[in-house]
């Protein structure tokens, strides 16, 4: 998959079939969305295009009006969705700036500079609430009368539904803000993960319950940084972490926080901090730092919380981790079962 940020790039196919979107967490109704997309796309002999937004049309906005808190909460950092774009099929994406310039492009204007003349746009799909232009001026009906006379054929997909519920971005953010992670990923089609190169913190588990249940080097973690200002999901979960021995090596069990660290820092910064169950002891103590992992979060234990102090954090990290275990263990003997009674 061949990535741009914006239109004006001599490597761009010089047509496509084109749908738009913010596409964030790549859901079930999106997968349906890109693979219709991809099968037009093969049956005209064109490359498929999806055009995404960068920062998100709301966080824009938003911060113009000075409510940032009204931006919808992000399910996915930027690179989690190119890689299930990518995962779908896509040929091509393209990241738009949406700024200024773009919220106030008049939608006969959008139709001329950027799907004709930007990415020579033969076919372009979207979905049934689609608006375009300045004031969202623009909808599916105009882009269809549009498109003949401009050279492309225009469709549109309605709403995707699982057990008779409409599939979206935002029954996905409502799914992690309760802390349904089943629900959430029966929307998706997959565990809801993160992933990101592992970074260096302020190491501060490594001091937490040292020589107990964290073993000599407290609760060491591996750091990944979410890099919205929100996020979707928040929270203390029981996760598997996959990359950390190889592309092909085993899933590590392990349990996460995912929010501000309101205990000891607080500083708006989202991350996801990950202690290891069973620390690989082929990576030796700083074997993880740089690796590219992904973390699936399987079952939300509990919010995030304030404590009085590292002694109580450290009781209630303790705790998380007798809890992540004996979840792990509970699983485990339900997927022995099932495989029984298949048997």
């Amino acid at each position: 998959m061949r990535i741009f940020r914006g239109i004006h790039h001599p490597g761009l196919a010089p047509a496509c079939a084109l749908t738009i979107g913010n596409f964030d967490g790549v859901h079930r109704g999106h997968q349906a969305m890109l693979a219709l997309l991809i099968n037009e796309a093969r049956h005209r002999g064109l490359p498929s295009c999806v055009m995404t937004f960068e920062p998100h049309p709301r966080d824009f906005f938003s911060a113009k009006a000075g409510t940032p808190e009204k931006a919808p909460a992000r399910i996915a950092t930027l690179r989690d969705k190119l890689e299930e774009l990518e995962r779908c099929g896509v040929g091509q994406v393209v990241l738009m700036r949406f700024d200024e310039r773009l919220a106030s492009q008049s939608p006969q204007g959008f139709i001329d500079d950027v799907l004709v003349r930007g990415l020579g746009a033969r076919y372009v799909l979207v979905g049934d609430d689609f608006r375009f232009g300045a004031k969202r001026a623009g909808d599916y009906a105009m882009l269809d009368a549009v498109g003949n006379a401009a050279g492309f054929d225009v469709a549109r997909m309605l709403s995707y539904e699982v057990h008779g519920l409409r599939v979206s971005s935002s029954a996905v953010r409502e799914a992690l803000a309760s802390g349904d992670m089943a629900r959430t990923a029966s929307l998706l089609g997959r565990p809801y993960s993160v992933s990101g190169h592992v970074t260096h913190g302020r190491k501060l588990g490594r001091g937490l319950g040292a020589s107990s249940e964290g073993g000599d080097d407290g609760f060491r973690t591996l750091n990944l940084r979410f890099p919205f200002s929100r996020s979707a999901a928040a929270g203390i979960y029981v996760v598997r972490v996959h990359g950390l021995t190889g592309p092909n090596g085993r899933a590590i069990d392990g349990v996460a926080s995912l929010g501000v660290r309101p205990t000891v820092e607080d500083a708006g910064r989202i991350l996801l901090e990950t202690h290891c169950l069973d620390w690989p002891a082929e990576l030796g103590r700083e074997g993880g730092y740089g690796k590219l992992v992904r973390v699936e979060l399987l079952h939300k234990l509990r919010d995030e919380a304030r404590y009085d102090g590292l002694d109580a954090l450290t009781t209630a990290i303790r705790q998380d981790v007798v809890n992540a275990r004996a979840w792990f263990d509970t699983h485990a003997a339900d997927r022995r079962q099932t495989t029984r009674d298949r048997i």
